[in-house]
């Protein structure tokens, strides 16, 4: 089941192998709770235990959660702010520079819309890729199957169900591209 759900085909996530998986994943979340904000090098020893590749100078807020860990890569000097949910069914990779704000949601993870097989405990992923330098505001939700280009700007609250390519500031439900991002600091 773990390579049909690596291959973004259907799979029971409730497979002996992954369920051990996603134990793993409870005991490194738990001790990436407990640790004091104060014990970086702590956290950040967790977080390469837990995570699939960590660049240098990530930093992880707490109440971070997700299902298996090591299908996350995050680039150098990202900051992942309180309540982020990252569902790794499949690779999330997140480059360079990101800033996620408070409570986002990145979700690889879906369910079969028939009801049999959503009913039999079937699942599946998709991929979900942001560039470097992108910013993701407040409870902003990417769903599987998503890139998101370089110093792309997604405003609070948006549902990103679609690519967003480089440069753009992107809002709304679903996200729509509003305007260029522009060169200059404001």
């Amino acid at each position: 089941m773990r390579e049909r759900m690596l291959r973004g085909e259907p799979y029971l996530a409730s497979d002996p192998e992954l369920v051990g998986l996603q134990e793993r994943a409870e005991r490194l979340l738990d001790r990436l709770d407990r640790a004091g904000h104060a014990d970086r090098a702590g956290r950040e020893a967790i977080l390469r235990e837990l995570l699939g590749r960590v660049g240098d100078g990530v930093v992880v807020r707490p109440g971070f959660r997700c299902d298996y860990g090591g299908n996350i890569r995050i680039g150098a000097g990202t900051f992942v702010n309180f309540d982020c949910v990252m569902l790794d069914v499949a690779p999330i990779t997140i480059g360079a520079r990101c800033q996620i704000a408070p409570r986002v949601q990145l979700l690889a993870a879906a369910h079969p819309v028939a009801p049999e097989p959503r009913r039999a405990g079937w699942e599946h992923g998709s991929p979900i890729t942001l560039g470097g330098n992108v910013w993701l505001g407040g409870g902003v939700i990417v769903l599987g199957g998503v890139t998101i280009g370089d110093d792309t700007v997604v405003g609070a609250g948006s549902v990103v169900t679609r690519d967003l390519p480089p440069g753009v500031v992107a809002t709304g439900v679903p996200a729509r591209v509003r305007r260029p991002t522009g060169g200059a600091a404001r």
